[in-house]
């Protein structure tokens, strides 16, 4: 019940009490919770003082996105999408792997077609190209059985006429001494061999005495007209006689005319024609003996030095 006390209405004094607690409460807060002035001041400057705790840090500028916010003490900002695909797909790697693999992929395709080529080249070697040389059997000037098996393991020069020749073949034979006496200087690696063309007159004692007026290292080959035609055939040399010949008659045979140069191994190196001078011809001929090399260290050296993708390709 409300009193009235002078003619004024009485309030309760519990409930009016309260109200002042909380509205003073309030105020006292309000009051705790404002920054002070001097606190503002504070504050601002050491936003200022770069050696102060905030460490540049301005509570009253708003603050920026992190994906702008610079790392590592740099001036620069990351900008995460953009700066994630400049990274991983720049154009510069991509252009120097593709460049890389178009030359890589130039080589090998060109490496192929080499080695193609040269297996090729081995398959048809001599195809198309006369075999020059070949087996006889013979008689040499002294009488005794001849082959080409006796000129294995050296070098030898052949040369194909006969002892009537009247100027070519002197001269020829001539020319074939001085290649002697300069190859076989200190060691005779060379064999001189004169095959005559005329079996009918050149005996074995007919070449004898006509090629000792040569050089005495020169050996003479003679046999039936057959075998001189075969041998003749087998090192590509042409001959012929008149027909029709009599007993006593002279005549003249027309013949090729080189030296024929083979290896120890009994194979066709080079043909010698007569342009050549002898020191011309000296010279070839020891330049071939020296480049020459046998056939089994040529094919072993060839597989050894094979390099790793010569070895691949020919491997597919």
């Amino acid at each position: 019940m409300l009193g009235y006390r002078g003619g004024v209405r009485a309030v309760p004094r519990a409930m009016g009490s309260r109200r002042l607690m909380s509205s003073s409460r309030m105020l006292r807060n309000e009051g705790a919770s404002r920054p002070k002035k001097e606190d503002e001041e504070r504050v601002v400057e050491g936003v200022r003082d770069p050696g102060t705790a905030t460490h540049g840090y301005d509570p009253l500028k708003p603050r920026k996105p992190l994906s702008r916010i610079a790392l590592g003490g740099s001036n620069k900002s990351i900008d995460h999408g953009r700066g994630r695909v400049q990274g991983v797909f720049s154009w510069k790697p991509a252009l120097l792997f593709l460049a890389t693999g178009g030359i890589l992929t130039y080589y090998f395709v060109s490496e192929k077609r080499r080695i193609d080529s040269q297996r090729e080249a081995e398959a048809h070697r001599g195809v198309g190209k006369p075999k020059v040389g070949g087996p006889f059997s013979l008689t040499d000037h002294n009488g005794n059985p001849f082959s080409d098996a006796d000129l294995r393991g050296r070098w030898s020069l052949i040369y194909f006429g006969f002892s009537m020749c009247p100027d070519i073949c002197p001269d020829e034979l001539d020319k074939m001494s001085e290649m002697l006496d300069r190859i076989n200087a200190h060691e005779k690696v060379l064999t001189p061999v004169f095959i005559t063309c005329d079996p009918h007159r050149d005996s074995p004692d007919v070449l004898k005495r006509y090629l000792a007026e040569f050089h005495p290292d020169i050996i003479g080959l003679t046999g039936s007209y057959d075998d001189i035609k075969q041998t003749c055939k087998h090192y590509r040399v042409y001959f012929s006689t008149p027909p029709d010949l009599k007993p006593g008659q002279d005549y003249l045979v027309d013949h090729s005319i080189f030296f024929y140069l083979m290896d120890p191994e009994g194979n066709f190196v080079d043909a010698l024609g007569r342009n050549y001078t002898a020191d011309e011809a000296t010279s070839i001929v020891q330049s071939h003996m020296r480049e020459w090399r046998p056939a089994a260290d040529r094919q072993h050296d060839q597989d050894k030095n094979k390099s790793f993708l010569e070895r691949l390709i020919t491997k597919n």
